[in-house]
């Protein structure tokens, strides 16, 4: 096989280890393809801000390093543009943070440095992670590499359309409300969301605080498992680190499924309004493959389910409107410099470097967080989100882990909810609960839609600190399936 093969771009990471082992490649060699595959299509897709340049790359990872070799020595990947990488531009995708650079790594990207992973740029993505479709970043629209004309998901769009599109074979994104799991089944990708905690958040520019993880998106379970395994782990800068230990969740994926496994099948998220027969029905034949394989399949229900989306909509923003505060000209971010007064100067970099997404986001969140309806807002939205966490914990008593749908629907087009933003807040319908929980979610491809042919995921959802049995369950039904392996040909060359 070339370098110039369509397949190679479509590599898994487990396969590209394995041919820079029997030195049929070097890591040279391999990055250099991946930084011509952007050179070639990203113009199209724009899923990167800044692609690096092959020097200072390698310069990044030698520095880092041990001699030993890592879990991802040699392996190009993409990083979200709100996850600091030392001295390179970090935007959040925002003029308010256009000139920024970063003075420090992200501990996620100081490990896979460590693991020789090579960080080859800058991922799009909705500004500061405020959208489900990256059409709000302040410099690009990513697009969907199955179809050019629809969206790839938000926030987290330009990392998973760039792994989708082989350009990179994994990539970081970040999840709040769903924000990795939504663009992975628009474009046909896997990855997880960790339980919270698990991944550390330092480095990660803050959106609501209490719901943010970093999360890594490949191919396949195995790759995504890979990348989750240099990643996860405790960290002492961040304070809210769980004290799990690192290790490697690769070794226990057989390929077979956990004897006696117990999925619950969500019946209330299945049958909710909306939810497109194709959706339904791909997920359905998911189930099959699940019985087949020995799983015992259980019907829950979580009756908190359809107050995710309000709950998430108070919470997200009432942390945004305070994390965001600190970008006001001062320290971080682009300053007015024409203002008279300091007042002027405030208001008029606030005016100017967010966008209106962003805007309307701190409004909300200072509103709902204000005397009068702090209570009424806030607080209940508090209750709430203590009872989905009880829903969830209250299932797994009966089941190992639930499945669930990832979004009503596929991909959709451009501009479609451009003058209804309600229903572009609804988009996280089915994600948003898991990230109020705090609880880890692994999404996967299992089929497409017929007119237009986009791909369609599901997910599977565990208890805390569950991503080692998550792993499990979906490469066994990876084994079983080939959906994980299509592409778009329209990037294959």
């Amino acid at each position: 096989m070339s370098l110039s093969s369509p397949s190679f771009a479509f590599a898994t990471i487990k396969e590209l280890k394995e041919r820079l082992a029997r030195r049929e490649i070097s890591s040279r060699e391999l990055l250099d393809f991946f930084i011509n595959r952007f050179a070639q299509h990203d113009a199209q897709l724009k899923t990167a801000l800044e692609v690096f340049d092959a020097e200072s790359i390698f310069a990044d990872t030698a520095a880092t390093q041990p001699a030993a070799q890592g879990l991802l020595s040699g392996i190009p990947g993409m990083i979200k543009d709100n996850i600091c990488q030392k001295n390179r531009r970090m935007t959040c995708a925002s003029k308010m943070l256009k000139n920024y650079t970063a003075i420090y790594d992200a501990t996620a990207c100081e490990r896979l440095k460590q693991e020789g992973a090579f960080l080859i740029g800058r991922a799009n993505c909705d500004e500061f992670a405020m959208g489900s479709s990256c059409e709000y970043s302040a410099f690009q629209k990513t697009v969907n590499p199955w179809d050019v004309s629809r969206v790839p998901g938000g926030s987290s769009g330009g990392s998973v359309a760039a792994v989708a599109a082989g350009l990179v074979p994994w990539a970081l994104g970040s999840e709040t409300g769903g924000s990795v799991r939504f663009p992975s089944a628009f474009c046909g990708t896997t990855c997880v969301k960790p339980t919270y905690g698990h991944v550390s958040r330092s480095g990660l520019v803050a959106y609501a605080s209490s719901l943010d993880q970093i999360s890594p998106v490949a191919r396949t379970v195995y790759d995504t498992a890979l990348v989750f395994s240099a990643i996860a782990g405790n960290d002492p800068k961040d304070s809210s680190s769980l004290s799990a230990a690192q290790k490697d969740y690769t070794k226990n994926l057989t390929g077979v499924l956990p004897a006696g496994v117990r999925i619950g099948i969500v019946d209330n998220a299945l049958g909710a309004s909306g939810i497109e027969p194709e959706v339904v029905a791909a997920i359905q034949q998911a189930i099959v493959a699940f019985e087949k394989m020995g799983a015992q399949i259980k019907h829950v229900s979580l009756p908190t389910l359809e107050y995710g989306a309000a709950t998430y909509f108070i919470l997200s923003r009432a942390e945004a409107a305070s994390n965001l505060a600190r970008f006001d000209g001062v320290r971080y971010a682009t300053r007015d410099k024409a203002a008279s007064t300091l007042r002027d100067m405030y208001c008029n970099t606030r005016h100017d470097g967010f966008g209106s997404e962003v805007a309307t986001r701190i409004m909300v969140g200072n509103y709902v967080l204000s005397a009068g309806h702090a209570k009424d807002y806030y607080g209940n939205a508090k209750k709430v989100q203590n009872m989905i966490r009880h829903d969830f914990i209250s299932a797994f008593k009966e089941v190992d882990v639930l499945l669930m749908p990832v979004h009503p629907a596929p991909a959709f087009p451009l501009g479609a909810f451009d003058l209804d933003k309600l229903q572009m807040d609804l988009q996280d319908f089915f994600t948003c609960p898991i990230n109020l929980a705090g609880l880890p979610a692994l999404a996967l491809p299992c089929g497409f839609s017929k007119k237009p042919v986009l791909p369609l995921g599901f997910q599977l959802v565990g208890p805390d600190l569950s991503e080692e049995l998550l792993f499990q369950v979906g490469h066994a039904y990876q084994q079983q399936t080939d959906w994980h392996t299509c592409h778009p040909l329209a990037f294959a060359e």
